[in-house]
């Protein structure tokens, strides 16, 4: 069972809002001392002295030292007590202040951040931006202009300094989105022990789960004690009222679905896909790379930077035709080009140039079917085998404004499948990590076995992967949550 609480110096500063038993005194939380340690407890630390030995900044790190989750934390306190290290953590956001055009010839802009939002629409990104890094309850932000605008000042402020009565309702209305436990009467529900957030994005055509899966994943934490709840990219700020993290969403580096995992890392959160495997997996180059350093059997594969005819003559000689061309973070089999003649290589090398200074180039090994195999913890879990769509050489094809093709599958236990198989799925996962992954293998008729990539965001899709194993597939996957839950 989680709690949540809203920490003020007095009572009083909590005058212009809606009563709630979760506001507490600094006092009152000071003496506190009867949470079970197994508890959940969040907090939102809005007291006014935050500096150094000051009562805020106890609040922190008291919260801290009794395990508790919050806001804003120790680190975060420090940070914005100096200008240069505030100002380095925000290096990648100067970009965007410096083409912020703000009506009217002002050379200063000061602006208010209430829990990653603020009052002005034009602000709107930056006030999330700046809140991501730097997670308070309110914060203050002075942007200067001198030739183009910049940062110059970020300090937390206390509930005592929102005097404005339209800042204060949107303050109120900010809360009650941020966590609407600590203003809506709750609804009689389970006690659980622990709350875990499943990233999940409605509008993804191809996602690594459907809604059946999804809720099968949702019924198997219930029976552990564990409250999965579906969230998705707007839910970033309130990530760290969770216990956990389950990535459901394709994932990528330069996209929201890493951000969340470093996020919940930061926080202690136990996290699958952790931001080490996805760093891993999702880069093909990284992940060839890695294979043949330590001798995983794959296609044989070469690294091309290079678009002249000699250096794809060299490409040709060492792998021959036709070959397999990708870029470094494609998925689904997206691209993906066969190149079955020089012309086709010219060709396939020209349009992935614009998007990679990489491309990876593999030999083609033909085979009616792909192997999948699901790793957990080092574990296999699962078996499928994904056979090519038909009249095709790859799994999914993708045609321009229609929906992707796939051939059929057969899912298998695990024993089932051929021991090299494994072994070679075992051995690639061992180089990622200890999380989640699917496993893409080819075995040739000749008994070759080629270890294509690593997934760090295997699909687990209603009737597909767990046809052989049912429910019990998503029990032993939230099973796994629930140890590392209770071995932190």
């Amino acid at each position: 069972m989680s709690g949540y609480f809203v920490v003020v110096d007095d009572l009083d500063d909590w005058a212009p809002y809606f009563p709630s038993r979760e506001v507490i005194s600094f006092d009152q939380y000071l003496a506190k001392t009867d949470i079970p340690a197994e508890q959940t407890v969040r907090i939102l630390n809005f007291c006014r002295n935050k500096r150094a030995l000051g009562r805020g900044y106890y609040c922190s790190l008291l919260a801290e030292a009794r395990g508790h989750k919050v806001i804003p934390n120790i680190s975060v306190l420090n940070d914005l007590r100096r200008k240069k290290l505030y100002t380095l953590k925000l290096e990648d956001v100067a970009k965007s202040i410096a083409k912020l055009k703000p009506a009217g010839d002002a050379s200063q802009i000061t602006f208010r951040v209430f829990l990653g939002e603020c009052l002005q629409p034009e602000l709107a990104d930056l006030a999330k931006s700046i809140f991501e890094r730097f997670a308070a309850p309110v914060l203050e932000v002075t942007l200067e202009k001198d030739g183009q605008w910049t940062l110059d000042k970020v300090h937390t402020l206390s509930l005592k300094e929102i005097t404005d009565e339209a800042e204060q309702e949107f303050l109120a209305n900010t809360l009650e989105k941020f966590s609407n436990r600590l203003w809506r009467k709750p609804k009689t529900r389970k006690h659980y022990r622990y709350d875990v957030a499943m990233l999940v994005n409605a509008e993804e055509t191809m996602p690594p789960s459907d809604k059946k899966a999804l809720s099968n994943f949702i019924k198997a934490a219930d029976k552990l004690g564990i409250n999965l709840e579906l969230i998705g990219k707007k839910d970033y700020v309130r990530l760290a009222e969770y216990d956990g993290l389950f990535i459901r969403e394709t994932t990528s580096i330069d996209h929201h679905t890493y951000r969340f995992a470093k996020k919940a890392e930061a926080e202690g959160m136990v996290v699958i896909d952790d931001p080490t495997s996805i760093l891993r997996c999702t880069n093909k180059v990284y992940l060839a790379d890695l294979l043949r350093a330590n001798k995983v059997p794959t296609p044989k594969t070469l690294l091309l930077s290079r678009t002249d005819r000699e250096s794809l003559q060299d490409a040709i000689d060492y792998l021959g035709l036709p070959m397999v061309l990708k870029i470094p973070d494609g998925a689904f089999s997206r691209g993906m080009y066969k190149a079955n003649n020089m012309e086709e290589l010219v060709d396939a090398m020209k349009k992935l140039s614009k998007t990679s200074a990489l491309v990876l180039a593999q030999e083609f090994l033909y085979t009616e079917y792909d192997w999948r195999i699901g790793v957990l913890n080092n574990k296999p879990l699962y078996a499928c085998r994904y056979f090519m769509v038909k009249g095709h050489w790859q799994i999914y094809r993708h045609d321009d404004g229609k929906k992707a093709a796939t051939g059929g599958f057969e899912t298998m236990p695990t024993y089932e499948v051929p021991q090299a198989v494994l072994e070679a799925s075992l051995k690639a996962c061992r180089l990622i990590g200890d999380g989640f992954y699917g496993v893409d293998v080819k075995q040739t008729k000749d008994g070759r076995v080629a270890v294509i990539e690593v997934n760090d965001n295997p699909s687990i899709d209603s009737s597909v992967e767990d046809k052989f194993l049912g429910q019990a597939l998503y029990y032993e996957v939230m099973a796994e949550f629930l140890r590392r839950l209770e071995s932190q």
